[in-house]
């Protein structure tokens, strides 16, 4: 699978098709669109939560990113001009999804607690399997996490640590050194890592939250809907198997055990490829940017 952020990057692929879309083709835009967008995706669902606010985000990085493609000279890698528009978007965007009630590992910790331990929803009650409901609950509360980290925070996370991004890489995209792309990185593991430490019995067995005890409490407050599972499904591609050429090395056998869990998360497409496509191509501004055929 075609990774944007592995540490030695040919994005030949991508010039040329930028060239062909600067002349009008609708068909090497799509195909451009369809390179990025799913790792766009996958940011902005660390960022705002709901899948449809994270669609809309995306739709909103690339709409900017499409009409500004006269402005890309080649003097950086695509995907650095591609993901610098990202990250600026993300972390100046308007509060919405997860973002709207603003979240402190404390407030987030209480809400875990006070989510009664029960027994699993009846396979029968249930319109899909029970394990794939756990599996819902764990990714939700773990995604959750991330909003207790402040946008920065959040962004650097998900690139260094969940996607595997370099910090050659990462300092490129935010416009920092390496060093500090690093530092802060650390800073982000520090705070998640010892909130799950203290809180989550994924990581240390002596904390009581399981996510089978749970998951029945998580539906019961509409954290998990049955009907319509926003993360968990029966066949889907891990981050750790999309960005598997990543480089980063983590060296603490802790930090490994946590990052595990954010990488085990799976890589999500939108939901409706065809009609969202469609969405971007024929907006009047895309159409006037480049005269599409």
């Amino acid at each position: 699978m075609f990774n944007p952020f592995a540490e030695i990057a040919d994005d030949s692929d991508d010039v040329e098709l930028v060239e062909q879309a600067r002349a009008g083709s609708r068909d090497a835009l799509e195909k451009l669109i369809l390179r990025h967008q799913a790792w766009i995706y996958n940011i902005a669902v660390r960022m705002v939560f709901q899948p449809q606010d994270a669609e809309e985000v995306t739709q909103e990085v690339l709409i900017k990113a499409v009409t500004r493609l006269s402005t890309f000279q080649g003097n950086s890698q695509f995907r650095t001009w591609l993901y610098r528009i990202t990250a600026n978007h993300v972390l100046n965007m308007k509060r919405r999804g997860g973002e709207v009630r603003p979240q402190t590992f404390s407030s987030y910790a209480a809400a875990i607690n006070d989510t009664p331990d029960l027994d699993l929803p009846d396979p029968r009650s249930v319109p899909v399997d029970v394990p794939l409901l756990v599996e819902e609950a764990k990714i939700a509360c773990t995604t959750g996490m991330l909003l207790c980290l402040d946008r920065e925070q959040r962004l650097i996370f998900t690139l260094g640590e969940i996607l595997g991004v370099s910090d050659t890489v990462g300092s490129e995209i935010l416009e920092i050194s390496a060093d500090n792309f690093r530092q802060r990185l650390t800073r982000a593991r520090r705070d998640l890592y010892r909130f799950m430490h203290n809180q989550c019995g994924l990581v240390n067995t002596s904390n009581p939250c399981r996510c089978p005890r749970k998951t029945k409490g998580f539906i019961q407050d509409g954290h998990v809907d049955p009907d319509h599972l926003l993360f968990a499904s029966q066949h889907l591609l891990r981050i750790q198997e999309a960005a598997a050429d990543t480089i980063r090395e983590i060296e603490d056998l802790l930090d490994r055990q946590h990052a595990a869990i954010f990488r085990d998360h799976p890589f999500l497409q939108p939901a409706n490829h065809a009609l969202w496509l469609r969405r971007i191509l024929d907006r009047p501004e895309i159409r006037a940017a480049l005269q599409l055929t």
